[in-house]
């Protein structure tokens, strides 16, 4: 079954940009649509992105709108969050998860908002971004 895993966090300060990897494994990324997720401490799990199967459809919460782009691969199996501009209220743990949308029944990335969490059936391990002074 498929696995993902994140790469790119770490520390940085306000106004800079980094790049998030979700790179997928035990199956083909191309068969799922692919959810950007962060949490902080004490709050819920916020929806950040959402990409189709084939890049076509994205979208954003609004506090990014402007500041970061998803975007794909399919050759190399890899999802990406590319972060600009970014603010310390940008600081989480960032996730990637995955849904196969021809067999989840209502999951749509670019209609009526970003999709909830329990769309998705298969999540990476999270990955600390810090955006401080």
């Amino acid at each position: 079954q498929l696995q993902l895993v994140e790469s790119g966090g770490g520390s940085v300060e306000p106004g800079g940009s980094l790049r998030l990897s979700c790179v997928g494994s035990g199956d083909t990324l191309e068969t799922y649509a692919i959810g950007w997720f962060r949490q902080v401490p004490g709050k819920e799990r916020e929806g950040v992105s959402c990409i189709g199967r084939n890049g076509f459809l994205t979208d954003f919460t609004d506090s990014v709108k402007g500041r970061f782009t998803v975007f794909r691969d399919n050759s190399k199996n890899t999802a990406y969050l590319r972060m600009n501009s970014l603010k310390p209220d940008d600081t989480a743990v960032y996730y990637c998860a995955a849904v196969d949308p021809t067999i989840v029944t209502g999951y749509y990335c670019a209609r009526g908002g970003l999709p909830g969490a329990g769309y998705y059936a298969y999540w990476g391990q999270g990955i600390q971004v810090t955006v401080s002074s």
